[in-house]
């Protein structure tokens, strides 16, 4: 069995174990970076270089030849310079033919040229096996350990057996190769590293909207109100006070909205009567993007925690706790204690504390480290059985704290309704509807659904 190159090794290879020879082309910090580990992992690495003689800080252990030399040492070569380098190749067709050339390019922006860098590589040196690989890798990567970073390694190719050849010296790196097919596949692969958060930009921008929303409708409601209407100036509140109506409306909001688009898809199923149609794209989008919004959400109950902890220190409070002490000794009265109201003060408490509580493990078995632990039962129990039971301390969470004032007219202002009024609309209406799919009438039909039947099947 092939042994596998780990990040434990020293910096030279002192192994009598020497694998095959191996060329890069280019001296720059990845091709540096690449031939370091290819030492390390027992490889022999001549670098090619158009000035070999100027060439510094290469790993010891490497030897340094011109282009045309450093291509006769050895017939895998990894192409490790910029696409716009690449014309010096058209000299070198005749010693690069039938050689395996790795291309570990990258562009600038996605889709930059008609075609992708290594199909390109390829129309210049027809007679070499062009592979693409190591460009989800960064330099960085290679230096620190592939423990530190990710570790796949995308590889197309349209030679098999070149393609497996590389494919080996991956797993010999102690990297993860993920076979991508044919040649056409470097496109896409080469837009990866390009790609910026591209499952999170909706859960960015959802929840931004939303936060403005909230923001904008607490200030009418908590500043520009009062300030019309008795001409108090109540603008303090935005530093602390809104933002913390906003950011636990915000985390409830989009926690529910984890959960509606599996509502929405079994409506449909149920609906059309069987699975095998194809749900819209902005669903299948929508479904995909449920972890991003978990965890966003996560971060806004993180939020209202802490800015919650730093209520009792708040300028604001401690005058009113003060002035109102002031104002019991003077006039000699004490409030009595309202048993209801306490039990309604500390069933809010702990309602937040539980859903906080199962928000947080909601997302630490949502890191892959964790869920690669846990069988598709365990996974699916824990986000869909304690995911629902999350959202139903969370909301019932807010019901409790709108108390008796829930529904009193006293609260309109300009005949709006408090804030948390409004985040209760999709978590309730996602919890009544799920109540109604489980349901033994309807979820029987929905399971069997699930299972293969459809309704109109000639088989069913």
């Amino acid at each position: 069995m092939e042994k596998t190159c780990t990040v434990m090794l020293p910096l030279t290879m002192n192994s009598s174990e020497k694998r095959e020879n191996v060329c890069i082309f280019g001296t720059g910090d990845f091709g540096r970076s690449l031939g370091l580990k290819m030492l390390q992992c027992g490889y022999s690495v001549v670098f090619g270089s158009r000035n070999p003689r100027t060439s510094r800080l290469l790993p010891n252990g490497a030897e340094v030849l011109s282009y045309s030399e450093a291509a006769q040492k050895s017939d895998i070569i990894l192409i490790a310079i910029h696409r716009e380098h690449y014309e010096f190749l058209t000299d070198l067709i005749e010693v690069l033919k039938g050689k395996i050339l790795v291309d570990v390019s990258n562009n600038l922006k996605i889709n930059q040229y008609p075609e992708s860098n290594a199909e390109y590589l390829a129309q210049l040196v027809p007679g070499a096996h062009v592979v693409k690989a190591f460009n989800t890798i960064s330099a960085w990567a290679l230096q620190s350990g592939a423990l530190d970073a990710s570790r796949q390694v995308f590889v197309c190719g349209n030679d098999s057996k070149a393609k497996q050849r590389v494919v080996d010296i991956v797993r010999t790196l102690g990297l993860t190769p993920l076979d991508q097919g044919s040649l056409s596949a470097a496109t896409e692969i080469e837009n990866y590293p390009l790609q910026l958060f591209p499952m999170w930009r909706f859960p960015f921008y959802l929840s931004a909207a939303l936060c403005l929303f909230f923001f904008i409708y607490c200030v009418i409601r908590e500043v520009i109100y009062p300030y019309v209407q008795e001409k108090e100036d109540s603008t303090f509140r935005m530093a602390i006070s809104i933002p913390n109506r906003v950011f636990p409306i915000t985390a409830l909001t989009l926690l529910a909205l984890v959960y509606l688009p599996g509502v929405i898809a079994a409506i449909l199923q149920l609906y059309r009567g069987t699975k095998y149609q194809r749900f819209p794209d902005w669903l299948d989008h929508w479904m995909l993007c449920r972890k991003q919004l978990g965890l966003v959400a996560l971060g806004f109950a993180f939020l209202h925690a802490i800015y919650t902890l730093v209520i009792p220190i708040r300028y604001y409070v401690r005058w009113r706790i003060r002035n109102t002490t002031i104002t019991q000794v003077i006039t000699k009265k004490d409030n009595p204690f309202i048993t209801s109201m306490a039990w309604l003060s500390d069933s809010y408490v702990s309602l937040g504390i539980l859903g906080f509580f199962l928000f947080v493990l909601l997302g630490i078995t949502s890191l892959p480290s964790v869920s690669n632990m846990m069988n598709w039962r365990e996974f699916r129990f824990v986000q869909s059985k304690l995911g629902y039971l999350t959202l139903i301390l969370c909301t019932a969470h807010t019901l409790v704290y709108g108390g008796r004032r829930f529904l009193s007219p006293s609260i309109l202002r300009w005949y709006l309704p408090s804030a948390y009024v409004l985040a209760l609309i999709i978590p309730c209406t996602v919890l009544v509807i799920k109540f109604i799919l489980i349901m033994p009438c309807i979820n029987k039909t929905l399971m069997r659904i699930r299972q293969g039947w459809e309704r109109n099947s000639k088989y069913s």
